[in-house]
Parts: C-alpha cells; sequence; structure tokens
C-alpha cells in the first residue's frame, strides 16, 4: 500500500473505518495464532533464565561467605598463635616476679589468653562447620545451574525452531497489520488497542452472532442490531466494551437457521384412520 493512496483516516465513513478495524483484527488475530503455536515456551524460557540468575547470585554470595569464614578462622589461628607466645612469655616472668601483685597480674594475663584460645578454637570449630554446609550448598546450587543450563538449551532449540518456521509469516502479517493502521485514526486506534488488551481473546471489534455479541456472546437488542447494521456509528458492546459490526461488513456468511417443522399430528391421526 503506498502512502499516497492513503486517505486521511478521519475523512473516512463509519463503514470504511470498520472495514479497517476488522482487517486489522483479522490479521493480528492471525499473529496470535502464530503465538499460540509456541505455547508456554517463550514464558519457560524466561522462568529458566530467572532461576539461573537467582542460582548464580546464589552461589556467589556463598562464595563471598565460605571466603569470609575463611579469613576469620585465619585470623583466629593467628590470634591462637600469639596468645600461646603471650603465654610462654608470662610463664617466664612469672617465676621472676618481685611481689604478690605482679604475679596476680601476670596469672590474669596468662588466664586471659588461655580463654581467649578456647573462644577462638570454639568459633574455628563452628566457623569450619559451617563453611562445609556453605560449601556443600554451594556444590548442590551449581550442579542445579547446570542441570538448569541443559533444560534452558533444550527450550530454547525448540522456540527457535518454531520462530525460524513462522518468522516469515509473522513478519509479511505485522507489515500488513502496520499498513493497515495507517488507515485509522489515532483515537479509534488507540481505543481499539485498549480494548484488545483488555480482552482474554484479543478480540478489540467482534461481528454479531446469533443475535448476540461475538465477543462475550451477551444478547443485543433487536434495535441496536439495526445500528450495527445501518454503519452510521462506532457501536460498542454495554457489555464486554468490543466494537461491533455487522457480520456483511466483516465479509461473514451466516448460515440461515434452520427450524425444523413440527409433525402435523391431525392429518397423521386421519391418514392411519384411513388406512384401517
Amino acid at each position: 500500500m503506498s502512502k499516497e493512496k492513503i486517505k486521511d483516516p478521519t475523512d473516512l465513513s463509519v463503514e470504511e473505518k470498520l472495514r479497517n478495524l476488522y482487517t486489522l483484527q483479522s490479521l493480528l488475530s492471525e499473529i496470535d495464532k502464530i503465538k499460540t503455536l509456541r505455547g508456554e515456551l517463550p514464558l519457560e524460557v524466561q522462568d529458566l533464565e530467572d532461576e539461573i540468575e537467582g542460582l548464580t547470585t546464589r552461589i556467589e554470595k556463598i562464595n563471598s561467605e565460605i571466603e569470609q569464614l575463611k579469613k576469620e578462622i585465619s585470623e583466629r589461628t593467628v590470634g591462637i598463635e600469639g596468645n600461646k607466645a603471650n603465654i610462654e612469655r608470662y610463664k617466664a616472668q612469672i617465676d621472676n616476679v618481685r611481689n604478690n601483685r605482679e604475679y596476680d597480674n601476670l596469672s590474669k594475663q596468662i588466664e586471659y589468653a588461655e580463654l581467649d584460645n578456647q573462644l577462638n578454637e570454639k568459633r574455628i570449630g563452628e566457623a569450619k562447620t559451617l563453611m562445609a554446609e556453605r560449601a556443600e550448598e554451594a556444590a548442590n546450587s551449581t550442579a542445579l545451574v547446570a542441570e538448569r543450563r541443559a533444560d534452558l538449551d533444550i527450550k530454547k532449540n525448540e522456540l527457535e525452531e518454531i520462530i525460524s518456521e513462522t518468522k516469515a509469516e509473522e513478519d509479511k502479517l505485522r507489515e500488513k497489520a502496520k499498513n493497515v493502521e495507517l488507515t485509522i485514526e489515532t483515537r479509534l486506534l488507540s481505543a481499539f488497542k485498549r480494548i484488545r488488551k483488555n480482552s482474554r481473546n484479543g478480540l478489540g471489534i467482534v461481528y454479531v452472532q446469533r443475535d448476540a455479541c461475538g465477543g462475550c456472546f451477551n444478547k443485543i437488542p433487536p434495535q441496536r442490531q439495526l445500528d450495527i447494521r445501518m454503519r452510521k456509528k462506532i457501536i460498542v458492546c454495554e457489555f464486554c466494551g468490543r466494537i461491533m459490526i455487522d457480520p456483511e461488513l466483516a465479509g461473514v456468511e451466516i448460515a440461515p437457521a434452520v427450524t425444523e417443522e413440527k409433525p402435523k399430528r391431525k392429518r397423521a391421526v386421519a391418514r392411519k384412520k384411513e388406512e384401517e
């Protein structure tokens, strides 16, 4: 569709506007069908990517915690060695004290150093236990990441295969839809997209089916049906808000309702009596 041939959308009649909207809806519905072929694969791929990212962050956090525990163990080990050296020095000094005050002071220093070593050894033991737990947790998470990456590769390959098969058709439909959008005034197009977005089946414009809305299937009063067939103004369903169009304008042939003829009981009874 060349740009020279495109009329100003605001100058179009209601009938032309409705026809263009329904054409756009048909194209978008075809695109929706293609997306349906992909099923839940895009969501599954996204979920796996999110899970892998979460696990990777968790592993990094665990490894950082392990490094902190190693640092703590190293610092407490240095503290123990320092306390041991001090204890040896205090014991050597205690043999040369001149009064009870010096003796008591050195004895307390030895006692404090020994208590500090006991505390350091306890904390080192706790840190080693926690470090082992965190290492196991990191290993399990790493194995889980590998498993999820394998699943992700499979899902991505499936999705890419489906996309490659339908990409050309989808691109063609999107180009057509883009050209049709140029024939629809901005305000009407925005309203249509808003209605379509809020509809579960993605229908923004529907035709009348069996005296009912083709979107929500609520009955439409005869007078309103007549207004829809007149094509004088844009009419929306009072129940679901979808734009309404008559089947003829939508290019849809509605098969006439077939009514079964009731058996004529009296004639059948009379025929039976004649036979008798």
